[in-house]
């Protein structure tokens, strides 16, 4: 599905430490290509104006082609690159996504940004009641109360979201864009990019 009104960006989080796979998550490589190219690849035709990768080692990801931009606020986690993807992006609306989910569903993220017209902040699904702050739609709405979060030390991604207006995708409505279980998934540890190369794609 390729959107042509209200334009949005699409961003690519790939600022963390990698700490639990003790390298470069996005460039670790599943099924002999880097992460980040696989997750470059399931977002290419949802019909972006504006596509930004949030890195903080562009001499490593430079060789992907997408403009890179750097945390705006150091040492902020995922929340930070969140808000530094909403401070770069041209539009009112952008899709962030993690690096590490390279199993990203077209149909599901086409789906989300299709709910840009209800006047949601955020446009998030959700696993077992828990919302997936890295694979959701943030509104310009959001800059403030996120500053204010981490200004305040509180870096837990959804920490803003009783600031703003959410709209939540529960299993019912996200499950039948996602039959095998695979969009959802993080690849995060060894063991987890293990169990991707075999097949077992449920990780979450």
């Amino acid at each position: 599905m390729t959107l042509t009104r209200n334009p949005f960006t699409v961003a690519i989080v790939a600022g963390g430490r990698s700490r639990r796979m003790g390298r470069d998550k996005a460039l670790v490589e599943l099924d002999g290509r880097p992460m980040l190219e696989h997750v470059i690849e399931r977002v290419s035709g949802l019909g972006q104006a504006q596509t930004l990768l949030v890195s903080n080692d562009h001499a490593a990801h430079a060789r992907f082609g997408l403009p890179m931009v750097c945390d705006s606020l150091p040492d902020a986690g995922s929340l930070g690159g969140i808000y530094t993807a909403l401070l770069n992006s041209k539009h009112c609306h952008t899709l962030v996504v993690a690096c590490d989910m390279p199993f990203l569903g077209p149909a599901l993220l086409s789906h989300m940004l299709a709910l840009r017209e209800g006047g949601h902040d955020v446009i998030v699904p959700r696993v077992a009641g828990y919302p997936q702050g890295l694979h959701a739609v943030y509104g310009q709405a959001c800059v403030a109360p996120i500053r204010a979060q981490i200004e305040a030390g509180r870096l837990k991604v959804i920490g803003f979201y009783d600031q703003v207006r959410v709209r939540y995708l529960d299993e019912d409505e996200w499950g039948p864009l996602d039959p095998t279980g695979q969009a959802l998934g993080n690849v995060n540890t060894p063991e987890e990019l293990a169990a991707a190369q075999e097949g077992k794609r449920g990780v979450r």
